[in-house]
């Protein structure tokens, strides 16, 4: 899950060096592609696993559908609202979103260390907001970057219960994961080639574009999969705060954004959040 947090947090950087490619078209080719790479080496386990999976088509089309809308959620939030801004309250939204599904339909309750885990790295990740200098290339702060990456944290809440989901029910990691991704890439395959311009028209938009889909999107969820095979969605979510923290320090030394006082106490929040998590449970 680590793992996945750290490859993910490059990608606001990695966007920075495609400008002509907007975050649509940024969106749909992460994780669009991404998902595509995902099905096709999963394609084995897909096969072998193919009849419990025609048992759940409900849980592949929601999760495939929450795939879809999540990163054109994400990147336009974080274009709206700035990158600080729309990382945070995408991020930090998403575990809330998890606790309530699993609450509600799986009946999942939540005990204390869980919401010390996430009372800290939401704190965290407040505070690396306004402890970062990221201007918003929409008009700032706006209620529909803020709505979109609200959206964004609910829709990755939901493909990751979707995905544990179908875990549960018996398909290996690899097989629920490409699933769920790969019909979501197909569903992202239209806005692709419609937003695909730049990416043919600049060999360095091109280079960030693919980094994006092979790196962070398919690297990223095949170690995000493999974790979630023993992690719930809820602390898997909270996990995954350590992202805004990885994206601040890469802005911070690669594009030379200045992290303050609140930025690096924020960082040490989510630190102090994951070491929580860590912590072994008690046996009876």
């Amino acid at each position: 899950m680590l793992a996945a947090a750290i490859l993910w947090g490059t990608t606001g950087t990695a966007a920075t060096f495609a400008p002509h490619a907007g975050p649509l078209a940024i969106g749909a080719a992460a994780m669009g592609i991404g998902g595509l790479l995902q099905a096709l080496i999963a394609w084995p386990q897909l096969r072998r696993d193919r009849a419990l999976l025609r048992r759940h088509p409900a849980l592949i089309g929601v999760g495939a559908l929450a795939v879809a809308i999540y990163p054109l959620a994400f990147y336009a939030g974080m274009h709206l609202a700035g990158v600080a801004v729309g990382t945070v309250v995408a991020l930090a939204s998403g575990p809330i979103f998890a606790a309530i599904l699993e609450r509600a339909i799986d009946r999942t309750p939540l005990d204390g260390r869980w919401f010390a885990g996430a009372g800290l790295g939401i704190a965290g990740t407040v505070l690396l907001a306004f402890g970062g200098h990221s201007g918003a290339a929409g008009g700032g702060s706006s209620a529909l970057g803020i709505g979109l990456a609200l959206l964004a944290g609910l829709t990755y809440a939901v493909y990751t219960w979707a995905a544990r989901r179908l875990m549960g029910a018996g398909c290996g990691s690899r097989s629920a994961m490409g699933a769920v991704f790969g019909v979501g890439g197909i569903l992202l395959l239209p806005v692709l080639v419609a937003a695909s311009g730049p990416f043919l028209q600049d060999p360095r938009d091109l280079a960030v574009g693919a980094y994006m889909a092979i790196v962070p999107m398919f690297l990223g969820y095949l170690a995000f999969g493999a974790g979630l095979r023993t992690v719930p969605a809820r602390t898997a979510t909270v996990l995954t705060l350590a992202e805004p923290a990885v994206a601040a320090v890469l802005a911070w030394a690669v594009v030379g954004e200045r992290l303050g006082g609140l930025g690096w106490a924020g960082i040490a929040l989510i630190a102090l959040s994951l070491v929580v998590f860590s912590l072994p449970r008690a046996r009876s």
